[in-house]
């Protein structure tokens, strides 16, 4: 199984990304989340979206980003508005499912203040 992400970049405190990750399977059973890394830190996960639609949000972004998925198109979107300079990390999206967990390479989410 492979995950595509993208949608990552630079920007200004205050602004908004939307990432995307397009999954080589199809994803209606699987738990859907994003994480994110900074360097020297442990992976962190960000929101997860379970396949029910059943959202958890770790508490640093709540109000602030919405994860949502299309299982017609093996996707996972991350909307994330007024993002602040602490949300600068490489992003990862993840699928699993019982012992079963993929990753997709991550994408580089930068915000200047």
């Amino acid at each position: 199984v492979q995950l595509q992400a993208s949608g990552g970049g630079l920007v200004q405190a205050g602004e908004s990304l939307k990432l995307s990750c397009t999954a080589s399977r199809g994803t209606i059973p699987f738990f859907m989340a994003w994480y994110r890394q900074v360097p020297g830190q442990q992976r962190q996960m960000v929101a997860s979206i379970s396949p029910g639609g059943h959202v958890n949000y770790v508490d640093s972004v709540k109000g602030r980003f919405t994860i949502s998925r299309d299982n017609a198109r093996d996707s996972v979107y991350l909307e994330m508005n007024n993002l602040k300079p602490e949300d600068t990390a490489v992003y990862y999206c993840n699928m699993g499912r019982g012992s079963m967990m993929y990753w997709g390479k991550g994408t580089l989410v930068t915000v200047s203040s």
